[in-house]
């Protein structure tokens, strides 16, 4: 639409002026040509003027405005489409708005609903860090009853060695004794001072017979647990002591938290500490004394061996003697033929005189050396397995005598030797051996059982490089052992061979059962 002429009209103001002028003309002829009314007339025809033009001119102004309005409202009118979209986004905005509503309407109630489980929350359990500590003595609780139920497997197993060794770095081995008696008067002393246990009762009936309940019942427990001590099962029965503690505690909460202390439940375990550490100490010298025992036997029968050799050494040696004296006299008086026989006769004893000599000579050697000695390699798969070998010593004049005797009835199958070294420091060559071949010790526990996981070329190797000449056998025969195996593989798919093998053992049983009678009646008779 086209704007308004926004000056107007000029005609309304010539019109207006014409007008005074004619009034002015007229008042100048009726009042006369005084100056005063000519100058009044003027100044009121110029104010007239302006007041007309000035209203005129706001009435032009408003106008134009009224038409600038007009105009913009009518450029801004929509054509209906864009007023469809236009009506439809307000819609959608609108349910937007009941949505975000009905949501927040949502959040609100949830808000209110976990403020209330909250407020449930702390007024009963206190702070959060309270929850996670019931559910952590919850877990601790589980595992407890579950060691109970289950049983305490080989996950608490501790070496008594490693109580001796802490034991040894303290105190002398002696002290162990001393230590667990004071262990045990701590534990009266706590009880007797009222630090064995606590609880939150008040009144001091209430209190006393609640802590007298735990103790008891805790103390029942580990008594019980202590009288079990033994030197392979140390870590056990100390888990078994904190579970203990644990479950009487758990039941002590029924009795406003009646529970042991700390320092109690350490100080018992320190009693099964010590008590372990005397047992062990106590199964340590008896293995000594078994040792030094076994050591003075092994000795003894050195001994008796030496002198028997000696006396068998000197009565040999008597005889060749004797018999070469006769010879002698003989071929002073011998015919020539006879010479010659009794010459080869008299040479000979003097060779076997020279070997009685000799063997005199060593047993005597063996008899004044302490130290000297055999030390033999053997092995038992049958008993123990493939690559496991024994090194031990002995100072017997037969050192397979000693072998014979390590394959009695402790084990199925007799050794097989696979060397036998002389050395006059047996026992240093023996220990070196030992040292060599540690970390292949079959006891780990005991390191008496010489019994070591090797290969036979690296203890030939090592001997060997010690300088020592010795004659080897790298395979195990073990005869009992395979022929053993041969009998299982046919007794299982023969019948024949299976009957005849339980007629032969049933024999065998009934003479050794002879045997050990007659052996008795024997003992019996001396």
């Amino acid at each position: 639409m086209a704007r308004r002429n926004k000056g107007g009209k000029i005609w309304p103001y010539i019109l207006l002026v014409a007008i005074g002028i004619s009034i002015a003309g007229s008042a100048i002829r009726f009042l006369g040509e005084n100056p005063a009314v000519i100058v009044g007339l003027a100044i009121i025809f110029i104010i007239a003027i302006v007041s007309i033009c000035f209203v005129r001119m706001r009435e032009n102004k408003n106008r134009d405005i009224t038409s600038n309005e007009t105009d913009d409202l009518q450029q801004s009118q929509l054509t209906d489409e864009e007023q469809g979209v236009l009506v439809d986004d307000l819609v959608a905005l609108e349910d937007e708005k009941k949505v975000w509503l009905a949501e927040r309407e949502k959040l609100v109630s949830e808000n209110a609903e976990l403020r209330t489980t909250n407020d449930l929350l702390m007024k009963k359990y206190g702070k959060v860090d309270d929850l996670v500590t019931l559910a952590e003595n919850s877990k601790v609780v589980a595992k407890a009853m579950q060691n109970i139920i289950e049983g305490y497997g080989d996950e608490y197993l501790i070496p008594a060695y490693s109580l001796l060794d802490e034991l040894a770095e303290e105190f002398a081995y002696t002290n162990a004794a001393e230590e667990l008696k004071a262990a045990r008067t701590r534990t009266k002393h706590l009880i007797k001072t009222g630090q064995a246990a606590d609880c939150d009762y008040v009144e001091d009936y209430r209190r006393n017979t609640a802590i007298s309940f735990v103790v008891d019942a805790f103390n029942g427990k580990v008594d019980s647990i202590l009288s079990k001590s033994k030197t392979d099962n140390y870590g056990k029965l100390q888990q078994q002591i904190k579970d203990a503690a644990i479950l009487v505690n758990k039941n002590g909460g029924a009795f406003r938290n009646a529970h042991i202390k700390a320092e109690y439940i350490e100080a018992r375990l320190m009693e099964l500490k010590w008590a372990v550490a005397v047992k062990e100490i106590q199964k340590q010298y008896q293995e000594e004394q078994r040792e030094i025992r076994e050591r003075m036997r092994e000795e003894a029968r050195a001994q008796r061996e030496f002198e028997r050799a000696l006396k068998e050494a000197a009565k040999e040696q008597e005889y060749y003697e004797k018999a070469m004296d006769k010879a002698r006299a003989e071929l002073a008086q011998a015919s020539e033929e006879q010479k010659e026989k009794l010459n080869g006769k008299i040479l000979d004893l003097e060779a076997k005189l020279k070997e009685a000599e000799e063997k005199n000579q060593r047993a005597l050697s063996m008899a004044q050396q302490t130290r000297a000695g055999n030390v033999y390699v053997i092995s038992n798969i049958g008993a123990f397995g493939e690559n496991v070998y024994k090194i031990g010593m002995t100072r017997r004049l037969e050192p397979l005598d000693r072998v014979r005797e390590l394959g009695d009835a402790s084990v199925p199958f007799p050794f097989d030797v696979h060397g036998m070294i002389y050395s006059e420091d047996a026992p240093a060559l023996e220990k070196e051996l030992h040292r060599a071949f540690m970390h292949g010790q079959m006891n780990k526990v005991n390191s008496r059982k010489e019994f070591f996981k090797a290969s036979i070329t690296d203890i030939r190797a090592l001997v060997e490089k010690k300088g020592f000449s010795v004659s080897w056998t790298l395979e195990a025969v073990a005869a009992e052992y395979r022929e053993t195996m041969e009998i299982e593989k046919r007794i299982a798919t023969d019948p024949t061979v299976r009957a005849e093998w339980e007629t032969h053992m049933d024999k065998a049983i009934e003479e050794d059962s002879g045997e050990e009678n007659q052996t008795d009646v024997m003992d019996e008779a001396i």
